[in-house]
């Protein structure tokens, strides 16, 4: 099994489980029936525009706000599964094999330890008491059973987030007892070095797609003006972008990747800088790999930033051809 541990910032890191492979419909359990018609059910609700006064939609956008601000760091934990009978066994015997991959240039491996211990118990007391309390809400929520039409939406919150904590809890215990067996085993990623750079060393997605592969050189230029933005680590800089979580989904296979970090940058970015600190921390970075002032994308060949600039007209084109379709189709 692989984990990833993803850091944000120089501070804040996201834990990551690889997803286990889908089952067979014939070997679900109750729960993940459960689950999986839940998921359904949400998705279907999004879409759905004939409900009485646009309320499904409107609850889906409303849930949608809410689970926003349920902290990056219990989404991370709610990742790895429960530890069963099973796994324990296989752990215990040395069976299991675990891996925490992390960018080695931008997360010493000397501190990935302490970094997973404290993910791994920092909240346990946090979700449990959470858990109890949500268990006790519960039944609070009866009355609002007799609101006609509209199932009992203050219940099922309640229910989402005992569930959320009781995950957490559980994922936060599955790896704490992996370090209490020396696992998992610290991975350096040559690739992540890489994605962290060219995410670092460009503005957008489709230029650090469409360039070269950062060296190791550059990676190592661009962490030394990370490490000098810190103030000899008083200050919290950040070293993710949003946008370079589908780089890195891709990179590794796991689209429920992307989701996670995108949310987890946002949640960092809002708390530790403004807007316009974080554009001229980028524009420094951007700078450390280009050389003479300036920034990576400047240096780039022009057949590249002329390819990219292609690709943008024609996805403008036919995104004003849609709009077109669509307003011959009105009645």
């Amino acid at each position: 099994m692989r984990l990833f541990l993803l850091p944000i910032s120089t501070r804040r890191s996201l834990i990551y489980c690889e997803k286990l492979h889908e089952k067979a419909p014939q070997d679900r359990s109750y729960y993940d029936k459960l689950t999986l018609k839940a998921n359904e059910t949400w998705v279907a609700w999004e879409k759905d525009d004939k409900a009485i006064g646009n309320w499904k939609r409107k609850v889906t956008f409303y849930g949608n706000q809410a689970l926003k601000r349920i902290p990056y760091e219990e989404w991370g934990l709610k990742t790895i599964p429960a530890l069963t009978a099973k796994r324990k066994r296989d752990i215990e015997s040395g069976k299991a094999e675990y891996q925490v991959l992390f960018p080695g240039q931008y997360l010493p491996q000397q501190r990935v330890p302490a970094l997973l211990h404290k993910l791994a118990k920092e909240r346990q007391s946090m979700h449990r008491s959470k858990l109890l309390w949500s268990i006790l809400i519960m039944p609070l929520t009866a009355p609002f059973m007799l609101i006609p039409v509209i199932p009992n939406l203050p219940f099922f919150y309640v229910l989402y987030r005992a569930w959320s904590h009781w995950k957490a809890l559980g994922g936060s215990k599955h790896l704490e007892f992996l370090l209490q067996h020396n696992l998992p085993t610290p991975a350096p990623s040559s690739a992540l070095d890489q994605l962290y750079t060219a995410g670092l060393m460009y503005p957008t997605r489709a230029l650090s797609r469409a360039a070269p592969r950062p060296t190791q050189q550059q990676a190592a230029q661009v962490a030394g003006v990370v490490h000098q933005q810190t103030n000899n680590e008083t200050q919290d800089v950040m070293v993710l972008q949003r946008w370079n979580g589908k780089l890195i989904a891709e990179q590794f296979r796991l689209p429920d990747m992307e989701v996670e970090i995108e949310r987890a940058v946002g949640q960092v970015e809002k708390s530790i800088k403004t807007r316009e600190e974080l554009v001229e921390e980028k524009i420094e970075q951007e700078k450390a790999a280009g050389g003479h002032g300036k920034r990576a994308k400047d240096v780039l060949p022009e057949e590249i930033l002329e390819r990219i600039q292609e690709k943008a007209e024609h996805v403008a084109d036919q995104g004003k051809d849609g709009a077109k379709a669509k307003e011959a189709h009105k009645p």
